[in-house]
């Protein structure tokens, strides 16, 4: 990318934010603005107008107010590993990245929670919590780059939601810059608070347009006890569902997840193993507590009950926690296995029970429509979550691809609304699923979406144009090409 010389009015602004941020945090140089500009998507040119990494609280309103009075478009950026283009910055917007508000701030044992800033990256807080003795339960393959505030904006799930929830049921209090540049302390930690309006959930799954979130007090737990792992070969599509009901009727689960035989493949090539030599169809991790082996007896006798009904056809029990984690790659490690192959994800969810059914039809629409693209499922199957990964012939042009693929996602969309299902589980919305919000939100409800926007962010400077249409004036700023 190679910038051309900024416009005299786009000089101006960057002067004025250096005049507040340290200019060594006001970037325009191509590198910034590529890496800082995109998200996991792949799917968009950055072209942001600068980089701004604000250092204190105080500086976020500083910029939020003094983007406000220049009619700034602003992208609230945390680790950036998100897949639906919310992050991204493509019309000469400014990145707000939060890399420098990166200190745990308090901890307090008594009522286990923790308070952070926003870009503390995941994984050092479960670290920060595993050295206290407890967990923080919200777990993904990108927690060693993604940030705490990004997960709150996102309300991400990951692979433990079927026994710990989502992001927004660990957060007890939140501090956030509204788009007006108001700095609001919503709930302060608190367990129990019904003093009306609680405006800390508007934030969690907001995606940045309604204001920057900086500051969060999340709960944590006892961590799970010696759990073990169980990876399982499944002949058929029914056999999942039939094993979902057999084990968590009788263990309690922390993972039910499910891959196909497809995405394993992609894994292997990247140097793990077979968890076993039979090869099946689908394959289900399942994870649960078993301190001193005292559910393995349980979790066998289970085996040998689902073998014999046909639902699976082979299976592996970790043995030691050097042997789950192992088993656990198998199934983290498919997102970055297909990254190269640029795939175009659909994330959707149905309630538990109609999951059969949903699959069923899935799966005969996809088979049928994508005939010469290779089709990977994944997910966690467990809470009625399925990701579907077209990957991208390497001679096809990345728009021509993402135009084909959005055509059958319509029908795709169809069967969801049909099914109460929703178009995003846990990826959220962005720009790539912003034209099919209809299948999941009917227009009044939109419509209320808009008058909350409005109320937090009147100038519509908060991450324009995510989830749905909106746009704020951009000065003219340097062209980018890729």
């Amino acid at each position: 990318m190679t910038p051309s010389v900024p416009s005299q009015e786009a000089t101006a602004l960057l002067d004025g934010l250096r005049a507040f941020i340290e200019p060594a945090h006001v970037r325009v140089d191509p590198e910034s603005c590529l890496n800082y500009g995109r998200d996991w998507t792949r799917l968009y040119v950055p072209n942001p107008l600068a980089v701004v990494l604000p250092g204190t609280v105080e500086q976020v309103q500083q910029l939020v107010r003094y983007a406000n009075d220049h009619r700034l478009a602003l992208v609230p950026s945390g680790g950036r590993t998100g897949l639906s283009g919310a992050a991204v910055a493509c019309r000469g917007e400014i990145v707000v990245s939060l890399d420098r508000l990166n200190r745990i701030l308090d901890f307090d044992p008594t009522d286990r929670s923790v308070t952070c800033q926003a870009g503390v990256v995941t994984e050092t807080l479960q670290n920060f919590a595993r050295d206290h003795d407890l967990y923080y339960p919200v777990d993904f393959a990108a927690r060693g780059s993604s940030q705490i505030g990004g997960n709150i904006a996102t309300n991400a799930g990951g692979i433990k939601v079927i026994r710990y929830g989502l992001t927004r049921d660990w957060v007890t209090g939140l501090k956030v810059v509204t788009g007006r540049g108001d700095l609001l302390d919503l709930n302060r930690g608190l367990i129990k608070n019904a003093s009306g309006y609680d405006l800390r959930h508007l934030f969690i799954g907001s995606e940045g347009t309604l204001g920057i979130i900086v500051e969060a007090t999340l709960q944590l737990t006892q961590p799970l006890r010696e759990p073990s792992v169980m990876v399982l070969g499944v002949p058929d599509l029914d056999g999942i569902m039939a094993l979902y009901g057999a084990f968590r009727g009788r263990l309690e689960l922390s993972a039910f997840e499910f891959f196909s035989e497809l995405a394993l493949r992609h894994v292997l090539k990247k140097g793990l193993h077979r968890p076993f030599e039979t090869a099946t169809p689908y394959y289900v991790l399942i994870e649960f507590e078993n301190p001193e082996q005292a559910q393995t007896d349980e979790a066998l006798a289970l085996f040998e009950q689902c073998a014999e009904q046909g639902w699976l056809a082979d299976g592996v029990i970790s043995q030691s926690e050097a042997q789950a984690k192992e088993l656990w790659r198998l199934r983290e490690d498919i997102s970055e296995s297909i990254s190269e192959h640029q795939p175009y994800k659909n994330d959707v969810s149905v309630r538990i029970s109609r999951v059969p059914a949903l699959l069923a039809e899935m799966d005969e629409l996809l088979a049928r429509e994508y005939p010469d693209f290779e089709v990977l499922w994944y997910g966690h199957i467990g809470d009625g979550n399925l990701h579907i990964n077209i990957l991208k012939p390497a001679n096809l042009e990345p728009a021509t691809f993402a135009r084909q693929c959005g055509a059958v996602s319509e029908h795709l969309f169809e069967i969801l609304r049909r099914h109460g299902g929703s178009i995003s589980a846990e990826h959220g919305v962005g720009l790539t699923k912003k034209p099919y919000l209809h299948y999941t939100r009917d227009e009044t409800e939109i419509g209320y979406l808009r008058a909350i926007k409005q109320a937090f962010d009147p100038n519509g400077i908060m991450n324009p144009g995510k989830i749905f249409d909106g746009s704020t004036r951009v000065p003219t700023s340097p062209s980018k090409t890729s």
